[in-house]
């Protein structure tokens, strides 16, 4: 009985943290099935008739483009950050030579660049690459800015590894790509979940360089499409909230499949004093 006590405050604090993040999604589906009218006279109460106004009104924009160019963007990025991040954090946790702990820390320093304050030769670089108004734009700056806390998740990941492994494999005559990629890298699928989350997200929802280094609507990803639903003078509320219920789907499907994973992850992956 004592125990059962001790953990009303847990279920108190759990239930806290489910309104807390809850309601306000409830909120956005909610807002998005009501028309313009109905949300200025009631934005608080349920939809009357649950009107699909709004979701013809994103298959008849440019809404399905700009979930597609933030796609592309998103899921290249991702892969590449996870196999560059990968292979460079494997000589830094299984492997012994001066430079090992420098450029550790030169990695924990690239953390703390504002990413924002390189938008100007960011800028200048892109455009005369010959990038500048293309989707192919977006990748280099995404994958360069979410190597540093990539590779320390798998470093700190790949250290918790027992040596063993290697040493029979080597034992057996395996090669270093064949041990890394065949051997080790299945081991790694919580940080590969833990990574791939991660930085999904910050890339989905990125908007400052989208906006930097793409200036047609044909090469706009999502963050920047929603721009469509300001007018001059007025703001559809409902239809951004629709978007927004559509642009979440991606991110709430792929972290309830990798949820457990992530969470082993972000654990196995935190840096050790």
């Amino acid at each position: 009985m004592l125990e059962k006590l001790r953990q009303i405050p847990l279920y108190v604090l759990a239930i806290a943290l489910f309104l807390f993040t809850g309601v306000p999604f409830f909120i956005m589906v909610n807002t998005s099935f009501k028309t313009q009218i109905e949300f200025m006279s009631s934005p608080w109460s349920l939809p009357e008739s649950f009107s699909l106004e709004n979701y013809q009104l994103l298959v008849e924009s440019e809404f399905f483009r700009f979930f597609l160019n933030s796609m592309i963007v998103s899921v290249i990025s991702v892969v590449a950050v996870i196999v560059l991040s990968a292979m460079a954090s494997y000589p830094l946790a299984r492997m012994r030579f001066k430079l090992n702990r420098p450029l550790f820390i030169l990695f924990l320093v690239g953390m703390m660049i504002p990413i924002h304050t390189t938008l100007i030769p960011i800028f200048i670089l892109t455009r005369n690459m010959g990038l500048y108004d293309t989707i192919w734009a977006l990748p280099g700056p995404y994958i360069a800015f979410a190597l540093p806390v990539s590779i320390i998740i798998f470093t700190q990941f790949l250290k918790d590894l027992p040596k063993e492994l290697e040493e029979s494999a080597k034992i057996d005559g395996c090669g270093q790509f064949r041990l890394f990629w065949k051997i080790l890298f299945p081991l790694l699928t919580p940080a590969v979940a833990t990574v791939a989350i991660y930085n999904f997200i910050n890339i989905w929802n990125e908007f400052i360089f989208a906006l930097v280094l793409t200036n047609s609507q044909s090469n706009a990803t999502l963050p920047l499409g929603l721009r469509e639903f300001y007018g001059q003078f007025s703001v559809n509320i409902p239809g951004i909230m629709a978007a927004l219920t559509l642009a979440s789907l991606p991110l709430l499907l792929i972290y309830f499949v990798a949820q457990e994973k992530i969470v082993k992850g972000i654990a196995a992956g935190s840096v050790k004093g």
